[in-house]
């Protein structure tokens, strides 16, 4: 790039995750300080809202010197690191978001037993730390012990990605879970709500 496009990128990078970061904030402050958001569906939020923030922090910071230079400086470790937070982050957001998206779907499709559910906390949270868990277990893995497993590294010493980046199978199943699974669920979803609602108005 020339100085005067690094310049604009680096400016809007940098915009980007400060609004990333703060709009994220709001969301958890708002949670904290505001007793009546902690209803079972305002906790899938903040979870979202906690894994958005996190990727404002420390992901999209890293990133920008990495995408700006084409090198990694920082190393191996920091990048195993980066890679492994930056891949859990954002499959957690995709799995909050499909879980949102059925928690709607219960509070209108069953809202009888929905409600009655409320006031126990112990459901969301147990769901909020499965996606979480699971998040890691689709590429944490893979991201830490690949190379080990391989015999070698694919990944030159002033770069930083996946050693799986160029295996298609692996992405391809890795892929459906985090994107095409969610994006059919998340569709089936909220058609049903639609429909349901619009039944109702009738």
């Amino acid at each position: 790039f020339s100085l005067g496009v690094l310049v604009l990128l680096a400016f809007l990078m940098v915009l980007l995750a400060l609004v990333t970061i703060l709009g994220n904030v709001l969301v958890i402050l708002a949670f904290i300080m505001d007793r009546n958001l902690r209803h079972r569906s305002n906790y899938f939020f903040l979870n979202l809202a906690i894994s958005d923030f996190a990727v404002g922090v420390f992901c999209m910071p890293l990133y920008i010197p990495y995408s700006l230079t084409g090198k990694w400086h920082l190393g191996r470790g920091v990048c195993k690191f980066w890679l492994a937070m930056d891949y859990l982050l954002c499959t957690a957001s995709v799995f909050n978001i499909v879980l949102i998206s059925y928690d709607r779907f219960l509070s209108v499709t069953k809202a009888v037993s929905y409600r009655a559910q409320q006031g126990i906390t112990s459901n969301p949270v147990i769901k909020m730390v499965a996606i979480w868990v699971f998040a890691f277990l689709l590429y944490g893995p893979a991201i830490l012990f690949w190379e080990h497993v391989a015999g070698h590294s694919v990944v030159a010493a002033d770069q930083c990605y996946a050693e799986f980046f160029n295996n298609w199978y692996f992405l391809l199943c890795a892929s459906t879970l985090e994107f095409f699974v969610p994006l059919v669920s998340v569709t089936y979803f909220n058609v049903h709500i639609f429909h349901n609602i619009q039944r109702r108005q009738r």
